[in-house]
């Protein structure tokens, strides 16, 4: 325990004199002008949003398991699985349920609520998704929540995955709509909604997030949590990812993104959707503990965790949990 911590730390109490109204209205122009406060006034408007709704102490765990690697016909520029890419990553087939289930076990006992399923298609064909389907309902059965990501979902689709039981589906949007055709061209900005619809309609809980340092402008950054923002309904869970530059993929050589710069768009996310756990995914591994930490002061409140995020590294768990601890914060 650091030096001056509360052996007993004070019952938290969400503020009742912050704002809390939703709001799905909200403009690019609104957002950038967010973004834009000194840096002082944005982390306090965030963390005290926050705290609105959240004990600021909490970090919710997720673990990602890549259960079809590779071989996707899409060509988004920042992910080796892309089989147009130079030397992308080999296929594989789909994962046995067992196997799966396995892993999941696993990632429980290491202190994981939520377990994530990746496969890596443009969209699932009917008898994989019914052996995903299996999947969730062996996650279920462990006790954990259970998210998927496997491409685009039509209504009927959709509907069979609530049936199995599935907490989240998770769909990014990845960018701004204006900035979208630069790093995809297989799909559109109006399919990726489409998606989040049929979810929605189903019943199942929206993760829905985007990516920061693709080439994109700070009006580009605003406008993707703008657009998230003002979905009839705000995703439950909201990961932003840092890129992660990978080899043979046209983003390798992007410019990195200035630490206090990404900061902005967790306050951001967390000030235009207050309700929601802003996660701190992708990029993580090149992070320093000081621009966790200055994420989470921001309003993030979630991470995935474990050494993999479907083919790049993340974090290990001893690092993480470490790094919580000396914060005086607690896993959920």
């Amino acid at each position: 325990m650091p030096d001056g911590a509360l052996d007993h730390p004070i019952a938290f109490e969400p503020r009742s004199d912050a704002p809390q109204a939703l709001r799905h209205d909200w403009t690019r122009d609104q957002v950038l002008a967010l973004m834009a406060q000194p840096f002082p006034d944005l982390m306090f408007q965030a963390q005290s949003t926050h705290r609105a709704h959240f004990d600021p102490r909490d970090v919710q765990i997720s673990t990602l398991l890549s259960i079809k690697t590779g071989g996707c016909p899409e060509d988004c520029a920042y992910c080796p699985q892309s089989a147009g890419h130079e030397n992308p990553i080999k296929a594989t087939r789909l994962m046995a349920v067992e196997a799966v289930l396995t892993e999941a076990a696993a990632a429980k006992a290491a202190g994981a609520s939520r377990f994530c399923m990746g496969a890596a298609w443009r969209s699932p064909k009917d008898h994989d998704l019914e052996t995903v389907c299996a999947m969730v309902e062996g996650v279920k059965a462990l006790g954990m929540e259970s998210c998927v990501t496997l491409g685009m979902l039509d209504q009927g689709q959709a509907g069979r995955l609530r049936e199995a039981g599935l907490d989240y589906y998770n769909h990014n949007l990845d960018t701004s709509p204006e900035f979208y055709g630069t790093i995809i061209t297989t799909r559109t900005y109006q399919e990726r909604l489409d998606t989040l619809a049929h979810v929605r309609d189903a019943g199942i809980n929206v993760c829905c997030g985007g990516i920061v340092g693709m080439g994109e402008s700070v009006a580009d950054q605003a406008g993707l949590i703008a657009t998230l923002a003002s979905l009839p309904k705000h995703p439950e869970s909201v990961p932003i990812n840092m890129l992660v530059r990978v080899a043979n993929t046209p983003l390798a050589d992007a410019h990195a993104v200035d630490p206090i710069d990404f900061v902005r768009v967790i306050a951001a996310a967390r000030i235009t959707m207050p309700g929601s756990h802003v996660r701190l995914s992708a990029g993580r591994e090149g992070m320093t503990d000081e621009t966790q930490a200055l994420c989470f002061l921001a309003g993030a409140n979630s991470i995935f965790y474990g050494e993999k995020l479907l083919t790049t590294p993340n974090p290990t768990e001893n690092r993480d949990m470490q790094l919580i601890s000396r914060l005086g914060m607690r896993p959920v």
